[in-house]
């Protein structure tokens, strides 16, 4: 049964890097414990792990399990129960080699800017892209990691999205974004939103630097675009998004262009915007609400004259990382809402201004998140190590912007 560990070990770093990213520090390699310590609640108080051991840690146990997954033989008696039970890949144990090394690539590439794990992020991505039989990634759509609902009516299910995105005209469009689709003629555009109801078709963002009575008559008069309900918020079998090829892509274009092949950091950055734009039509293929309207596809002729724009085209760009942070954030957009921050701090790109809010000591968007309220309440003695970090303002690790 060591295919159960493995897959359940793969998924739950991939949930860890989202909680380091999201605090830095945080309690790991002793959490979860009162089981093995007999229901002992104070012995199993756990210490905070330092952010970049964690990251170590699952980098090196990743890197042994992508040479496992190679050579494993899941015997005959654990198969069919492990297709039944696996609810990410469905028993593919090339879906689940794809899975462990695409999120080494994104981890890799999300340290690359840290001095002293440079070498190692060279050689381990060059291992990846140079053995693709070996390391395989995820390379088409069809390899998505993805956690799929086939049932509205199930546990398992996307109903809960409608809310957490529509609540409190949460779903308005920026501006940022809407100027860029609009005056690009990014075929996602209509795919992604719906133009606001009283704005004769027209697709108009947000401004975020508008006072607040002017945004708020701006979002009652009906005229802003909104995120297309009909392909997100109220397509209820929306999937629980873990690994995309897309952002596989932009990672490697990332790769690429820094040791300077640029032919293949092209092809990388324009693979991974085309699969983007297939992806989103390919969302809306399994909704069943039509509240948005019907769906135009989008055309070959269309994303080439896309990828040929001034603000697109790879051979026009004097800052190549910012257009490949820029493709990242579209692509992830409220699908992937922890990964585009993650990046946008990393790369400082793009770049967004917003409205001080001088009623708080914080007066622009944080850089990390709070600890939980229960930390210093319940693990006080562990939690003092790093209450003089716990401020907004504090950087992870990797962020070296």
């Amino acid at each position: 049964r060591r295919i159960y560990m493995l897959a359940a070990t793969i998924l739950f770093y991939d949930q860890t890097q989202k909680v380091v990213d999201l605090h830095g520090d945080i309690p790991w390699s002793e959490a979860g414990m009162i089981g093995a310590n007999g229901g002992d609640y104070t012995a199993s108080l756990p210490k905070y792990d330092k952010a970049i051991d964690i990251y170590t840690k699952m980098l090196d146990d990743l890197k042994a399990f992508a040479d496992e997954l190679n050579t494993i033989v899941v015997p005959s008696f654990v198969v069919t129960p492990f297709k039944t039970q696996d609810l990410i890949n469905h028993g593919n144990i090339d879906l689940w080699k794809r899975y462990c090394n695409s999120l080494r690539v994104r981890m890799l590439t999300r340290v690359s800017g840290v001095a002293s794990l440079q070498g190692r992020v060279n050689t381990e991505i060059g291992e990846i892209v140079g053995s693709p039989a070996n390391y395989p990634v995820v390379t088409t759509n069809a390899q998505n990691i993805k956690l799929s609902v086939f049932s509205p009516t199930t546990d398992i299910t996307a109903r809960g999205f409608q809310s957490g995105l529509e609540d409190w005209n949460g779903n308005i469009a920026g501006k940022k974004m809407i100027d860029h689709m609009k005056t690009n003629a990014d075929p996602r555009l209509r795919a992604m939103f719906e133009p606001g109801g009283n704005s004769g078709g027209v697709y108009n963002g947000l401004d975020p630097m508008a006072n607040r009575t002017d945004q708020t008559a701006l979002i009652a008069g009906g005229t802003m675009a909104i995120y297309n309900r009909s392909t997100l918020s109220r397509n209820q079998y929306f999937p629980g998004i873990l690994i995309t090829a897309s952002e596989v892509k932009f990672m490697l274009a990332e790769y690429y262009q820094k040791n300077a092949n640029n032919a293949a950091a092209k092809t990388a950055y324009q693979d991974g915007v085309t699969q983007s734009i297939e992806f989103y039509y390919w969302l809306r293929t399994l909704s069943a609400d039509n509240t948005a309207g019907p769906l135009t596809p989008y055309t070959g002729g269309e994303v080439t004259t896309y990828l040929a724009t001034a603000a697109n085209n790879w051979d026009l760009a004097a800052d190549k990382l910012a257009l490949i942070a820029t493709q990242k954030w579209i692509h992830y957009s409220v699908v992937q809402p922890i990964e585009s921050w993650a990046e946008i701090r990393r790369l400082n790109a793009p770049t967004f201004n917003f409205q001080p809010d001088n009623a708080n000591a914080q007066t622009q968007p944080p850089v990390r998140w709070f600890y939980a309220t229960s930390e210093p309440t319940y693990n006080a003695e562990n939690y003092k190590e790093v209450a003089a970090d716990d401020k907004l303002t504090t950087k992870i690790f990797w962020d070296i912007n």
